[in-house]
């Protein structure tokens, strides 16, 4: 997989452009514990390094990964960190476990500006949302692999946009790739 860069022949004054990763946590387990308490499965575990060695496959360096702190995003993102090249700054953030696209939305108006590309790791149905609330255009057949996936455990989404984090609204991206496992 390849997302092409971005970067590097913005004109001058141009908004600088962004990108968003939209990972969904892998597949969780099912025990006797509440739901933000739930672990990863076995197929989880085998899934979040493959998920994060597709994401370095992207060749986006992301400035910051924002992840929920429902134990299974946390595990997600500590198995599929080992597979980056760089580790990004991380945010544990309770705001991320099950929000909507515009709570999502919210928590990434609040980025700094320094901060050009984020990773953001969290539940369903607020990925595939997001997603679909973001794009108001896809590259390639980007779209219609989401769509006929439907955002399955350890999938994720490339969204980019140009503006500032606080611009960012419905309609505002463009879909740049979408991947998931094969199950």
């Amino acid at each position: 997989m390849s997302v092409a860069a971005t970067s590097g022949g913005t004109p001058p004054g141009s908004p600088e452009p962004r990108r968003i990763v939209l990972l969904r946590h892998a597949k969780a387990d099912w025990p006797e514990v509440s739901d933000h308490e739930r672990p990863l499965a076995e197929r989880g575990r085998a899934d979040a390094p493959v998920a994060g060695r597709k994401l370095a496959d992207t060749g986006i360096t992301f400035d910051l990964a924002l992840c929920s702190t429902a134990v299974r995003t946390r595990e997600t993102w500590k198995l599929a960190v080992q597979e980056l090249p760089h580790r990004p700054r991380t945010v544990y953030e309770d705001r991320l476990y099950e929000a909507s696209p515009g709570e999502l939305i919210a928590v990434l108006n609040e980025a700094p500006d320094d901060v050009k590309d984020i990773l953001v790791i969290g539940h369903n149905p607020g990925m595939h949302g997001l997603a679909d609330v973001l794009t108001g255009e896809a590259e390639g057949d980007a779209q219609v692999r989401m769509n006929r996936r439907g955002f399955p455990t350890a999938a994720f989404a490339v969204v980019g946009f140009k503006g500032s984090w606080k611009s960012l609204e419905p309609g505002a991206g463009a879909l740049l790739d979408f991947w998931a496992p094969e199950h």
